[in-house]
């Protein structure tokens, strides 16, 4: 196995792993055990969930207002051994490159742009634990698990031989088109993280219309985005009034209003306006991406939230985000790096 080879399948499982820690931090902060462990990096003390019944009361009196709940401390812990994996393989990926550059003489940075997203990452973790699930952070965590596996993407590709042969052919404003459509879903995946950072995903009820048959029912956009309000209070389930929820609700509604109109006509115009293969294939992956997506939030709603189908909507986001990373990764039309 060459060196380019080794670096390129640990690059893909690290992408493989990415997308699961992502998964499990859905699956974790929609079980409500984003607290299972109020410490950090261990749990009440401990590198295991203590379980032992001696330790168990040491650790309910350590930490009065979080007693042990074991099966939510396992559901917190087994994301944090997954996403330290991760980071293990993220610095393998670093060194491997830093090594790499006395034969080749070049530094592949985005090994190195990626350890440091880690690191940060790592960092929100812990905040989002001591801070006591603030939303800003618990969204800026999202944000961060989102960014990791789309960089860990783009690394990927950028090694894979057959992308070398799979290009967007350049067309005037199309990689405009794309980045502008990139940004849009990397805003909305914000807004959904700030949805449910909130607790605002059943804020609205009722699909099309809100609540109680309304479109629009009494909101409070001044209290509904307000992004620091100190350190200190518990933010668990929540602490805005029904009106603030709604009024986040209502914004995700919108965004996802205007990412899809956009993405469906950026799909059109692949399409119809650009020749090739790769573009009409670029088309069909944007169009079920975002299809799929769309039909899992409308049943989130329509639902009240069935933790599958809420886990899934969150792996929507993320293929949403790698669709739109490939094609733009497409468009710019540059020689495969081989260089380690």
């Amino acid at each position: 196995m060459t060196q380019s080879t080794g670096f390129r399948r640990l690059a893909l499982i690290a992408t493989v792993l990415a997308f699961g820690v992502v998964m499990l931090g859905a699956y974790v902060r929609l079980n409500d055990a984003g607290l299972g462990c109020p410490d950090w990096p261990g749990c009440y003390g401990h590198v295991v969930v203590p379980e032992h019944p001696d330790a168990m009361a040491a650790a309910d009196a350590a930490y009065p207002q979080n007693p042990v709940q074991p099966a939510k401390g396992w559901k917190e812990m087994t994301h944090r051994y997954v996403a330290g994996t991760l980071g293990l393989l993220v610095l393998a990926l670093a060194v491997w490159s830093v090594l790499a550059r006395r034969r080749t003489g070049h530094l592949a940075r985005l090994p190195l742009v990626l350890l440091g997203v880690i690191i940060f990452q790592a960092l929100l973790g812990m905040w989002t634990v001591t801070w006591k699930l603030k939303p800003i952070v618990v969204m800026a965590h999202l944000l961060g698990g989102m960014t990791t596996l789309a960089l860990l993407w783009w690394l990927t590709m950028s090694r894979l031989p057959g992308f070398s042969r799979l290009r967007l052919p350049r067309v005037r404003g199309l990689r405009v088109a794309l980045a502008l459509g990139l940004a849009l879903v990397i805003g909305q995946i914000a807004l959904g993280g700030w949805t449910s950072a909130n607790y605002a995903a059943l804020a609205c009820n009722e699909f099309p219309t809100c609540t109680r048959g309304q479109w629009w029912p009494p909101t409070d956009f001044s209290e509904a985005f307000v992004l620091w309000r100190g350190i200190g209070p518990n933010y668990e389930y929540g602490v805005l009034d029904q009106p603030a929820r709604i009024a986040i609700h209502l914004t995700h509604r919108m965004g996802a209003l205007v990412v899809t109109t956009f993405l469906l006509g950026l799909a059109i115009a692949l399409w119809r306006a650009v020749p090739g293969r790769v573009a009409s294939g670029s088309a069909l992956a944007v169009f079920l991406a975002l299809a799929a997506q769309v039909s899992l939030g409308i049943a989130n709603v329509v639902f009240s939230l069935p933790l599958p189908v809420a886990v899934a909507h969150n792996a929507g986001a993320a293929i949403l985000l790698l669709t739109l990373v490939t094609v733009n990764y497409l468009a710019r039309n540059e020689p495969a790096d081989e260089h380690v």
